[in-house]
């Protein structure tokens, strides 16, 4: 007979996260509220997308994507977003580890402790169309 499991207790709500970000489709990375944004957390999916270790990358920034094609009205729209503590959706030229430019989809929103933000998340995607 199974046993019934709490999802509501912290750790299995933990659990249940790292499950979800492990095995998502999608690329997600997390970085520090910091003016810095430093990279504290890439997932696999990250690692499929751009061909960067996710364990590399912790302590760098998301810069490591962009190139000279990356438009940076898109990057300056995000600085905005970023700023003023709201959301940010776009698309843009960004490039993989090997250099090669690929069309990325992202959508990046805050984590907040109280009214403080503590971390941003980004869920990203190849799309074939800017």
């Amino acid at each position: 007979m199974a046993k019934s499991v709490n999802l509501a207790s912290e750790n299995a709500e933990l659990q249940l996260l790292q499950a979800l970000v492990e095995n998502s489709f999608d690329s997600v990375l997390i970085t520090d509220a910091s003016r810095d944004g430093k990279i504290i957390y890439a997932n696999t999916a990250f690692k499929k997308l751009t061909g960067f270790d996710p364990a590399a990358v912790v302590g760098k920034t998301p810069r490591i994507l962009q190139g000279p094609a990356t438009d940076k009205k898109v990057i300056a729209r995000l600085a905005t977003a970023l700023k003023s503590g709201g959301r940010f959706e776009g698309k843009a030229i960004n490039y993989k580890k090997d250099g090669t430019p690929f069309i990325m989809f992202w959508r990046v929103v805050p984590i907040k402790v109280g009214r403080t933000i503590v971390a941003w998340v980004a869920i990203q995607r190849e799309t074939s169309s800017l």
